[in-house]
């Protein structure tokens, strides 16, 4: 069935074309005229009376059209089957306005082309008035119409119409008729090739026609075979002795029912496998409805394939309950808008948020700006303040820093005369500290002085005792010679010749002892060597007792130990004590009474 928002779309140009002084109402007698007219091209039963019976209360003047909207629906639209001619319907509609709004002289097109694209907008039209078509549906068209005549789509073409439009999103149905019949398609394209686009379009979305074209169909009396021209619609395939389908010759129902044979089987897909040939016919298909089957042959396979899939997609749409193939594309294209529409609006509302949120920071900042133009003129008040204040004070202070420069040159002098006492004293203290260091010299000079003394003392006395040994082994030698020389006389020759052996030994003895005597004259002359340093230390202590003596007694001198008369020996000065040398002499005694008494 018809859809009432397109028939409506056809019947609001009437009504506006009746509207010759575009207030939105026409009189009473215009509209019973068009109502009767809608009435018989609908072939609906007429009621004069249901007419004036629904207006008797309108008596004062011309109807609007929401006035006249229910009359419209309860009395036409509503008694509405599907058994007029629905393009006879658009034309009448087609009559009554096209010739107050378009120049046919200025087309490239005829007026039965012009009618097609006017039916085609009111099929692509958003469901709101005054109607207009959006530039998506445009772009739309436009496509269909460039496929059709086989010319392909520019696609920068269409870009630069719409930078042309600048910020115009739709057209009226007059705007587009001008845009396919004097614009868009006027250079370089044929009336006739636009003229056979259009009419493809137009069959295509106006009609239904999904598909047509001549192919072989099998009688059902006297089963021949006759090439008839096919016209599918999304309910039926009719067929026609010729494609100006003047004489129609039947229809084939397609609903829920139906199905395509391709095979042995039925199926609802396209299959490969061909029937087998029936009276020499290689691309037969069959289409087998409740109560009869229709068998057709294409001219191909290639053909043959394109019917089947077309038909079965009828077919399915039928038991899926949706509408024809272009309209429900129509309906996705406008929920898709729908949703586009609705994320914009998102957008535009989220960005007036912004806007205002940023609004309110501009505002906030206008406020923070005067605050801080306040501030900064308190800001200045006070600097103006603060530098007075700090001129007196600076007044104030330069006075009171000229009291103290006069104290400060006082306090100057006064540091400066003692600064010189200072610098005396330090100096003074300077030269007991170099006197003090040059004593501590001296004592270290001493000190070493009696080492060197200690230490040749200890070396005369390891050399004195190896005198003594040397001298106690002389002396035991001879002692054993005197006991050999009162031996026998037997043993006197071999006596003297171990008494040269003797000798011998004695003169190397002799010759050590020398030696040792050497080294002990040497340990002599050293130890009268440090005697000297000795002396000389002491002497220069006592200067220095003396320096220091004159410096108010500062530092005391360590006074050297007592020096008694030093005793002189064979061995060299001061070689031992007295209880040492006595037994020394004790020792020696002995061993010659012993050397005597051996002999």
């Amino acid at each position: 069935m018809w859809l009432r928002d397109e028939l409506l779309k056809s019947i609001w140009y009437a009504f506006t074309a009746l509207d010759v002084d575009h207030r939105g109402k026409v009189s009473k007698s215009q509209l019973k005229v068009l109502s009767y007219n809608l009435c018989t091209v609908m072939r609906i039963p007429h009621e004069p009376t249901a007419f004036e019976e629904h207006f008797k209360d309108d008596n004062e003047g011309p109807l609007s059209n929401e006035g006249y909207m229910p009359y419209l629906n309860r009395y036409i639209l509503d008694k509405v089957s599907e058994d007029f001619d629905v393009i006879e319907f658009y034309r009448m509609c087609w009559t009554l306005c096209y010739k107050k709004n378009i120049y046919p002289q200025r087309l490239i097109i005829s007026d039965n082309d012009a009618f097609r694209v006017w039916c085609i907008f009111n099929f692509l039209s958003e469901d709101k008035y005054p109607l207009v078509i959006v530039i998506e549906e445009v772009e739309y068209l436009l496509r269909k119409l460039s496929e059709a005549m086989g010319i392909g789509w520019n696609e920068e073409r269409f870009v630069d119409y719409k930078l042309q439009q600048n910020t115009k999103s739709s057209l009226s149905v007059w705007e587009l008729i001008e845009l396919v019949g004097l614009i868009y398609f006027s250079k370089g394209t044929e009336r006739q090739i636009l003229s056979m686009g259009i009419n493809e379009v137009f069959s295509e979305l106006i009609l239904d026609i999904l598909k047509q074209g001549y192919m072989m169909k099998k009688g059902h009396k006297r089963k021949n075979w006759t090439e008839r021209w096919f016209v599918l619609q999304p309910t039926l395939l009719s067929y026609y002795t010729c494609e100006d389908l003047t004489e129609k010759k039947g229809d084939i129902i397609l609903d829920q029912n139906c199905f395509v044979e391709v095979s042995g089987a039925a199926c609802l897909c396209i299959m490969n496998t061909p029937l087998q040939d029936k009276d020499g016919k290689k691309c037969l298909f069959i289409i087998k409805c409740s109560d009869k089957s229709f068998e057709i042959n294409a001219s191909d396979k290639k053909k043959k394939q394109e019917w089947i899939q077309a038909v079965q997609t009828c077919i399915q749409q039928q038991r899926l309950g949706l509408l024809s193939p272009h309209r429900e594309a129509r309906l996705r294209r406008r929920e898709l808008r729908q949703r586009q529409r609705v994320e914009e609006d998102d957008l535009s509302k989220r960005m007036r948020r912004l806007q205002a949120s940023n609004e309110s920071k501009q505002k906030q900042l206008e406020d923070m700006r005067m605050k801080m133009e306040e501030a900064a003129a308190k800001a200045t008040l006070e600097e103006l303040r603060r530098k007075k204040n700090q001129s007196d004070l600076q007044d104030r202070y330069r006075m009171d820093l000229e009291r103290e420069k006069m104290v400060r040159q006082q306090m100057e002098e006064q540091v400066a005369q003692k600064s010189s006492e200072l610098e005396q004293y330090l100096q003074r203290v300077r030269e007991l500290e170099e006197l003090y260091h040059r004593l501590e010299e001296a004592l270290e000079d001493e000190r070493q002085a009696k080492q060197d003394e200690e230490a040749a003392r200890k070396l005369q006395t390891r050399l004195l005792e190896q005198e003594a040994a040397k001298r106690a082994e002389l002396e035991q030698i001879y002692l054993q010679q005197q006991r050999t020389l009162s031996q026998t006389e037997a043993e006197k020759e071999e006596l003297r010749a171990e008494q040269l052996a003797k000798e011998r030994e004695l003169q190397a003895a002799t010759q050590l002892l020398e030696r040792l005597e050497s080294e002990r004259h040497g340990a002599l002359e050293q130890y009268q060597e440090v005697s000297r340093k000795l002396e000389r230390a002491a002497n220069k202590t006592k200067t220095w007792k003396d320096k220091v003596a004159k410096q108010e007694g500062l530092v005391r001198l360590i006074q050297p130990g007592h020096k008694g008369p030093q005793r002189i020996t064979n061995w060299g000065p001061a070689s031992f004590s007295d209880m040492e040398l006595d037994l020394r002499k004790k020792s020696w005694q002995e061993s010659k009474n012993q050397g005597a008494q051996a002999q």
